[in-house]
């Protein structure tokens, strides 16, 4: 298939690096990329937000399957475009995107479906704020209402802190102040064609900057899957028999509670969902529960799911993009343990020092069992520098996850960035 991915940063990289790992051949088209996506697709001078310019690009140069990266074409409305002129696309359109793009929307869709969350109020005031998160109490969670590429949320037990996060975000909109839940969190993917979903494997995030979740939110430090433990935390209604996999009854359980019951309220009212639906869950102790959705890939989380993905992913996604996924079994996926570590800039995620030369790529790539997927990178003379606040994933795949994160460890100490900054714990707790 000739495949046109859009976007530019590790998730892409990570799509595209599967996609070439098929036997089929693509052709792998990408915009706008890096210097990182540019050795495995050809880049093309095309604006990946503009709907016009996507399809005409789309139309002309006989693509068979665009797949929107990035939340941003999806608001813009890219996907409803290429579909009005019958090309295959992968993402939601617009309307449905809002289940990202707008926290009230996905609230009031999730309380339509009956689906689990959190208790939310929708602020327009400050007044409106402080009287919120003195409802709910500390600690308190504060986000923007719109996209605010993962760094939109706070979750803090300082009172002032909260309110001059909302104060940050109330003049461009509402902000929504939502209980605190506690427990730990576990990302899961589900593909849709707007009425099936299949599930992908579960994986773990961490969004702080530092060590220990210490530090501001970002978009993202690290993640590793699967999740071994996951099992301690299954809820006893998930397991319908005592030979049932830990993993397997809570993919069922979520499939079955969130997931299908979404897409369904999405379908009923006219914007069905078609593409990958990111379910952001906390395992509370009462029960599975909504932190949020996104409409797209998560990233990191991608760059350690789709290494262990068994079916060929290209398959999939023109499935779902086609309305043919009931025709495909749930995706198998290998038994390795895959751990990725974010390499970021000085300053990330405030104000990132960016143009600064990288070192040792080669090494790190040399490392067995580690590939580096590109987030922020472009070319300068004979070498690469970065450009944005996270530069690279080192993602590293072994038999155990102590192998696993061992490898990645091992390559990243290869890496030269200047003021560089990178988590040391990224999955510390599954080593065996």
């Amino acid at each position: 298939m000739r495949i046109l991915v859009l976007g530019s940063g590790a998730r892409e990289h990570a799509i595209i690096l599967a996609l070439q790992s098929e036997e089929a051949g693509h052709e792998i088209f990408a915009a706008p990329g890096n210097a990182g996506i540019a050795r495995d697709a050809t880049i093309v001078d095309l604006d990946a937000n503009s709907p016009g310019a996507v399809t005409d690009h789309a139309n002309e140069h006989a693509i068979d399957l665009v797949v929107i990266g990035p939340e941003a074409p999806l608001v813009a409305g890219v996907a409803d475009a290429l579909r009005e002129r019958g090309i295959p696309v992968f993402g939601p359109g617009k309307a449905a995107a809002q289940l990202e793009g707008s926290k009230a929307f996905a609230k009031r869709i999730m309380e339509a479906a009956g689906v689990p969350t959190g208790r939310a109020v929708h602020a327009y005031t400050r007044a409106e704020v402080e009287a919120a998160i003195d409802e709910f109490g500390a600690p308190h969670v504060v986000k923007a209402d719109g996209l605010a590429a993962g760094k939109g949320v706070i979750v803090t037990e300082d009172r002032e802190a909260a309110l001059a996060h909302a104060d940050a975000y109330l003049p461009a909109g509402p902000v929504l102040v939502e209980e605190f839940l506690s427990g730990p969190e576990v990302s899961l993917f589900f593909l849709s064609d707007g009425d099936h979903v299949l599930p992908l494997s579960p994986a773990q995030d961490f969004k702080r900057l530092r060590d220990g979740d210490a530090g501001p939110n970002t978009g993202g430090m690290g993640a590793y899957s699967p999740l071994p433990w996951l099992g301690e935390h299954v809820p006893a209604q998930a397991v319908e028999g005592e030979s049932a996999d830990p993993e397997d009854a809570f993919v069922d359980l979520v499939t079955r509670e969130i997931a299908e019951p979404v897409i369904h309220q999405l379908d009923s009212e006219g914007t069905p969902f078609i593409g990958l639906l990111y379910a952001g869950l906390i395992l509370t102790p009462q029960g599975v529960k909504v932190i949020e959705f996104n409409a797209r890939f998560g990233d990191p989380e991608t760059q350690v799911v789709l290494p262990r993905l068994i079916d060929p992913l290209s398959e999939l996604l023109l499935a779902a993009a086609s309305g043919h996924l009931e025709d495909h079994a749930r995706p198998a996926f290998a038994g390795a343990a895959a751990v990725t570590v974010v390499l970021a800039s000085e300053g990330y995620p405030e104000a990132p020092v960016t143009g600064r030369p990288l070192s040792g790529l080669d090494a790190a790539s040399a490392v067995d069992g580690v590939h580096l997927a590109h987030a922020a990178t472009a070319v300068a003379g004979d070498g690469l520098v970065a450009t944005g606040g996270r530069v690279l994933n080192v993602v590293g795949l072994g038999t155990t996850f102590t192998e696993a994160r061992d490898r990645a460890y091992r390559a990243l100490a290869e890496i030269g960035l200047e003021g560089g900054q990178y988590r040391t714990d990224i999955a510390a707790r599954v080593t065996d």
